[in-house]
């Protein structure tokens, strides 16, 4: 078994398309940090494409902050060429492979490179077993009627139970512990036995050759001197240089300037055929022209019928991003545009604050996510960012049937409310057995209900609950870590809305409400919200020369108060004896110049105060303010 001296090491332009009868499709899913990328490390030197001297840990991981991280954020496609022997004669394949991120949420980004593949690599740590992400990767794959590959990856631990684990994935995809292999990412085991078992396994792609050209975008990335790149998949037909194409759902037409396949640098092809996945440059520099999920087809013979869309992704978090310096609106609202590009599952509209000024309101799948996205922002666009508490999307009927969509604390309606609806997911966790206990008052105390449990071996269960979307974006799977010992796993999925006891808890400064500082929580947790709101803001708002009271309230009824003690001059320094009816005199004549100053005077909450108080993390930590 040797891999095929390859053309695209040897040339910067490879020949035509290749048959599909030899070309393979598949990616590789698992949960975080089961292996993935150090396997496909493993795969691309063996194929040969990447040398001993170039070669890196995490070679696919472009990203600073994947590398910095150890996850895989973004999909990546490679082309790898592999030979078999049958027979006496050499067959050579090409190989596409798509590393995809582990994280819940990026599932978008899995799912969008499952329909680009005819089979999916199941990858399962040898130590930790099949954990919740791993299994909706796996129900995702089967929706697409994917081949299905099981392999058990990191054998060289010294804590691996391959035998164990083999049994669980066996009960899972239907099949025999045998046909599990075993592999190690790290020291190349039984890496040549699985390319060629996918090779065997997984069919070749289905298309028309001969039919006008159409092809699925499936990501897209924006380079500063060559514009738009556009990632694609060749369902039918074939895509040349030099032919003008067209997006279909946009019907912007282009000049294919480049066209060509990862391996894994772009090497130039002379087109793209049946199954192929590749890149195409067309020099537009407009970001919103290229759509993932858009058919592109030949301008000179196109398709009739577009390829069915991905579908949007929907927001599960919503957070205000606003810059420090309110002269970098337009550079974050470039920024954004460019990033949406690269993410498609980034949503975000404009949205003005009376404290924070002109920023976005932006959707997200998860906290990772916003964490992820705030940092590119600041790194890849040198932003200074303020993000404001993350926040879910409320429904609230009012007394006369009318029904508003709330987004924004600040939206929240006043009068008379009927019903305030709340989003709700179907919560997967896996966790030893031993965690039963400790797990479930996790759950209860997040308002949770139990939809089921199952053992998925003596040692190992899987609970299933309904919880309040609002309740898990914060530090939920934090604590589920912590009260597990980092054994706990945990996927969810969107399952509608239900109805709930919530309030808005404001928060007024002398009076004057405070639009940043106002939450929706339940109305058992409406007073806990209020105390620490206060009391946190006491300590951040510098003294004035009047006294400030701090209340949080609900409607018109005050919760919790603090009161910021007024700095006060020393009037009677002056005075070094007589008569105390002096002293009282000028103790009066302040007191009366503070009840002025009092009426006319306003509260200044300086910036570093909002960053501190809208943090998400508690500790502080990166959202401190910069000096």
């Amino acid at each position: 078994m040797s891999p095929i001296p390859s053309t695209e090491l040897t040339s910067r332009i490879q020949p035509a398309a290749t048959p599909p009868s030899l070309l393979r499709n598949f990616c590789i899913i698992a949960h975080i940090d089961h292996g993935k990328s150090t396997l496909a490390d493993r795969m691309l030197q063996l194929t040969g494409v990447v040398d001993q001297r170039a070669m890196r840990a995490q070679y696919l991981d472009r990203m600073d902050i994947e590398r910095e991280r150890g996850i895989t954020i973004k999909s990546q496609a490679v082309r790898m060429p592999w030979a078999v022997e049958q027979d006496g004669t050499t067959t050579p394949y090409a190989l596409n492979m798509i590393d995809t991120p582990g994280h819940v949420d990026f599932t978008y980004e899995v799912s969008r490179s499952l329909a680009a593949c005819e089979g999916a690599v199941l990858l399962v740590d040898a130590a930790q077993g099949i954990e919740a992400q791993t299994l909706a990767n796996l129900y995702l794959a089967m929706e697409n009627d994917l081949a299905i590959i099981p392999v058990l990856n990191k054998i060289d631990l010294p804590a691996a139970q391959p035998e164990r684990y083999a049994e669980e994935i066996a009960g899972l995809v239907g099949g025999d512990p045998a046909d599990v292999l075993r592999v190690s990412g790290k020291t190349g085991a039984g890496v040549t036995e699985l390319l060629d078992r996918i090779v065997a396994t997984v069919p070749g792609p289905v298309g028309d050759a001969e039919a006008p050209a159409r092809a699925m975008i499936f990501d897209s990335v924006y380079d500063t001197y060559r514009g738009v790149v556009t990632y694609v998949r060749v369902v039918d037909g074939q895509l040349n240089p030099r032919e003008k194409i067209v997006m279909m759902s946009t019907r912007a037409t282009h000049e294919l300037l480049e066209i060509g396949v990862i391996s894994p640098e772009a090497i130039r092809t002379q087109g793209l055929g049946v199954g192929e996945v590749g890149y195409l440059i067309t020099g537009v520099k407009d970001v919103r022209q290229s759509k993932v999920g858009d058919t592109v087809t030949n301008a000179s013979k196109p398709a009739n019928q577009a390829l069915a869309e991905y579908h949007d992704p929907r927001p599960m978090v919503f957070s205000g991003l606003y810059p420090i310096d309110g002269s970098d609106y337009p550079v974050l609202r470039d920024a954004l545009d460019k990033l949406k590009l690269n993410d498609a599952a980034l949503a975000y509209e404009p949205e003005t604050s009376v404290a924070l000024g002109f920023g976005f309101r932006v959707g997200f799948l998860g906290l990772l996510h916003l964490e992820i996205i705030r940092e590119r922002l600041e790194r890849e666009f040198d932003l200074d960012l303020i993000s404001t508490a993350p926040n879910v999307v409320y429904e609230v009927t009012m007394e006369d049937r009318s029904i508003v969509t709330v987004t924004n604390p600040s939206e929240f309606p006043g009068g008379k409310i009927g019903e305030v609806r709340e989003p709700v997911v179907k919560a997967t966790i896996l966790a030893p057995s031993e965690f039963i206990g400790a797990v479930m008052e996790l759950c209860q105390s997040r308002r949770g209900d139990l939809q089921g449990m199952d053992y998925l071996s003596a040692e190992r269960v899987e609970m299933r609950y309904m919880l309040p979307l609002a309740e898990i974006v914060f530090d939920f799977f934090d604590q589920l870590k912590s009260k597990t010992r980092g054994y706990a796993s945990l996927d969810y999925e969107p399952a509608g809305e239900q109805a709930a006891d919530l309030v808005k808890v404001d928060i007024l400064l002398q009076g004057e409400q405070v639009d940043a500082f106002s939450a929706i929580v339940h109305k058992e947790k409406a007073y806990a919200y209020g105390v620490m709101m206060a009391g946190k803001l006491k300590d951040l708002i510098p003294r004035q020369q009047f006294e400030v009271p701090i209340q949080a309230a609900v409607g018109s009824r005050v919760i919790a108060r603090e009161t910021i003690r007024a700095i006060r001059k020393d009037v009677l320094a002056k005075c070094y004896g007589g008569d105390i009816s002096r002293k009282r005199k000028l103790l009066e004549k302040q007191k009366e110049g503070k009840k002025r100053m009092k009426t006319i005077g306003r509260v200044d909450v300086p910036q570093e105060a909002f960053i501190a108080a809208l943090s998400s993390d508690d500790s502080g930590g990166k959202d401190k303010p910069k000096k």
